[in-house]
């Protein structure tokens, strides 16, 4: 069984292999398998995830949650309660991504969908988010099954649209923490492909850059292009623009500060020769810091401006630089909680199973953000599961397949091994902190 296996792939001490590392085990062959194969065969995209929270709303309730739907448009919110105690806000978040799915898996997504912008598009669950919710079932299950370890209350926060990364937001503007119990402390986990099954990547600090979407309208004058004096070339003006945005990350921020800022999308005109009136820049904006991201988003609106007064437009003429409709502050783990639940996963793991000092290898971005910023006053967590056999990533490594990356149409995890550690890890977090000492202050 996968819980033996895991025992001996962690080194983990004979704890691991405990009546709760039985049961998910167990769980998972009975129930979370057919449950995680619907999900990833059935994916939904942002804040359109209305099949997906219903399942939610019902397996929730059927584990004996008290479930409110509709929340932050189709959001889904499960209370658990069992006596006096802290109150424990676990999340999952269920929207797919626009890919055609080529992940050769016999339960690969087929579906299409219209999206929240009218257009409809092939959908795939290529970054796990399947995962989570199947494992936030199980964890409901197992704490259900508990009670007599734990006490407290534990809210279940199924959150549509981290993709969009709006769905955070929108269900802290519905009233998630004054319509619902407000967490002592938020917990939440990611799948990651790249990094080896068994493993569990926590530790404090920063833990997923921020993200900004920046659209920028530029405006000019439209003529034939064969006579560019008559008119103010709006691409012209667009890659002048692109330019010297970098100028923002080589010269306004520290080089030992990181940033980005990249211009993913340009568009303007229909034909040859003829100069359009406008252009449109779509832009994604990442760093570590929320200084950091003030300056760079101050810089582009201050860029984009100038350089359209430098070509002379005309002051109600000049660039349009929207910002805030998919935007997350920085994810940071707060350092006791932290601190205290390492210590807890490596009494049951084992410390083999913890990689607790991985160096950041890019600026993805995470709205759970939302749920722990500094203004809430609640600690969180967020820690990474291993989605891949070591195996696979064995043979990359020596020129084998490569291991598909999230929000690739390749992308695949071991669903087994990712979702009955993950669900492990969290029943053994939410225990922890709701069990005797009931804080992470306690040893």
């Amino acid at each position: 069984m996968v819980g033996s296996a895991m025992a001996l792939v962690l080194g983990a001490p004979a704890q691991a292999q405990d009546a709760l590392g039985k049961a998910v085990a167990s769980d998972y062959d009975t129930k979370l398998e057919k449950l995680f194969l619907d999900f990833h065969s059935n994916p939904e995209l942002s804040f359109k995830e209305t099949r997906t929270a219903k399942i939610m709303a019902a397996e929730l309730r059927a584990a004996g949650a008290v479930v409110t739907e509709g929340v932050g448009t189709t959001g889904v919110v499960g209370i658990m309660k069992n006596g006096d105690g802290p109150v424990i806000m676990v999340r999952a978040d269920m929207d797919g991504l626009p890919l055609a799915e080529d992940s050769g898996l016999a339960y690969a997504s087929k579906v299409k969908q219209i999206d929240i912008d009218g257009t409809e598009k092939p959908v795939m669950h290529a970054c796990g988010h399947d995962t989570h919710i199947t494992s936030m079932v199980g964890t409901a299950r197992r704490l259900a099954a508990m009670k007599d370890q734990w006490k407290g209350t534990v809210v279940f926060v199924v959150q549509p649209a981290e993709e969009r990364i709006g769905g955070a937001a929108k269900m802290m503007e519905d009233g998630l923490y004054t319509r619902f119990p407000k967490p002592d402390y938020a917990l939440a986990f990611h799948v990651s492909a790249g990094t080896p099954t068994g493993k569990i990547e926590i530790q404090p600090g920063l833990t997923a850059s921020s993200s900004d979407s920046v659209d920028i309208t530029v405006f000019g004058v439209g003529t034939h292009g064969a006579y560019p004096h008559m008119g103010k070339d709006p691409i012209l003006i667009g890659a002048e623009i692109v330019v010297a945005l970098q100028t923002l990350i080589s010269r306004e921020i520290s080089p030992l500060e990181a940033g980005v800022v990249t211009v993913g999308s340009f568009h303007s005109g229909f034909k040859h020769n003829i100069i359009s009136d406008k252009a449109e820049l779509q832009l994604t904006v990442r760093s570590n810091d929320n200084k950091v991201r003030k300056t760079l988003l101050d810089g582009i609106k201050r860029i984009a401006e100038n350089v359209g007064r430098l070509n002379g437009l005309p002051e109600d003429k000049l660039p349009k630089v929207r910002v805030g409709f998919e935007s997350t502050p920085v994810t940071v783990n707060d350092k006791p909680l932290t601190e205290r639940i390492t210590k807890t996963f490596a009494r049951r793991f084992g410390t083999g199973a913890l990689l607790t000092s991985e160096p950041q290898t890019g600026m993805g971005a995470e709205d759970f953000a939302y749920f722990v910023a500094p203004n809430t006053d609640v600690p969180g967590l967020y820690f990474n599961v291993g989605g891949t056999p070591q195996a696979d990533i064995d043979a990359a490594k020596a020129g084998g397949p490569p291991v598909p990356a999230h929000h690739s149409p390749f992308f695949k995890v071991a669903p087994r091994e990712s979702i009955t550690l993950a669900t492990e890890a969290m029943v053994t977090a939410v225990v922890d902190l709701l069990g005797p000492g009931n804080g992470p202050t306690a040893d």
